[in-house]
């Protein structure tokens, strides 16, 4: 099995807005047109390694995580996961909202809601399901990349079963913005990162959208090659 291309199904915020602006910037890469971003004004004089710290979610672009990323499974394509994505998106459902805020999660400072939502951890079980038959399996070593003897039980059989310990009742909402940090150094980072949130004076964000983005080897970053809208159920 190869292991490249790579591709993954992502939250990504649309092109141009107030999000994606934020997220982008402080990441210095732009997954949309494939290119690094300048930094925020004045963010390397407040935090000099900013660059090293956001080094892990740079590679990603910024993203919550829906399908985790995959090899195709042997007979399926980019094209036929693109018309999946295009026909899945054009299905009417509920659209999850939620309240953004920047918090800590596993050590990592990120963009997490601020209240479960049901819809939204509905609408994530969907997209692991659904995309499913385009998975290629686990491998071996894949498999234990992720640690498994570090994780409960139940999310050892989301691993084995979808490709991903963190799927279905184990899924979190999150858009990464460093690496992990340890409790000294996270603390007056989250600060300043909160402080920039706030910013942006976003108060609710519909979960909207997703993107196919697609990592072309080892040593390149995911880019998006597709996004569309989500359509909403009538209510």
């Amino acid at each position: 099995m190869a292991d490249f291309p790579r591709y993954a199904i992502y939250y990504a915020p649309a092109p141009g807005s107030g999000l994606e602006r934020f997220g982008t910037r402080l990441l210095g890469y732009d997954a949309y047109g494939g290119e690094d971003l300048p930094f925020p004004d004045g963010m390397l004089q407040e935090v000099p390694d900013w660059r090293e710290l956001t080094g892990d979610p740079r590679k990603y672009g910024f993203h919550a995580t829906l399908k985790a990323p995959l090899a195709l499974a042997p007979g399926r394509n980019e094209a036929e996961l693109v018309a999946a994505c295009a026909a899945f998106a054009a299905t009417p459902r509920a659209i999850p909202v939620i309240s953004p805020v920047v918090g800590s999660i596993s050590g990592f400072i990120a963009v997490i809601p601020a209240d479960p939502s049901p819809e939204l951890i509905r609408l994530a079980a969907d997209c692991v399901s659904e995309f499913d038959s385009f998975r290629a399996p686990l491998t071996e070593s894949d498999r234990a990349r992720r640690n498994p003897s570090e994780l409960t039980a139940r999310q050892r059989e989301h691993l084995d079963r979808w490709g991903y310990p963190y799927a279905m009742e184990d899924f979190r909402f999150h858009m990464t913005l460093t690496g992990r940090l340890d409790a000294a150094r996270r603390d007056p980072v989250l600060a300043m990162l909160a402080d920039r949130f706030s910013a942006c004076r976003l108060t609710t964000l519909p979960i909207d959208r997703i993107a196919v983005f697609r990592q072309e080897n080892a040593a390149s970053r995911f880019r998006v090659v597709g996004h569309w809208q989500l359509r909403p159920s009538h209510t």
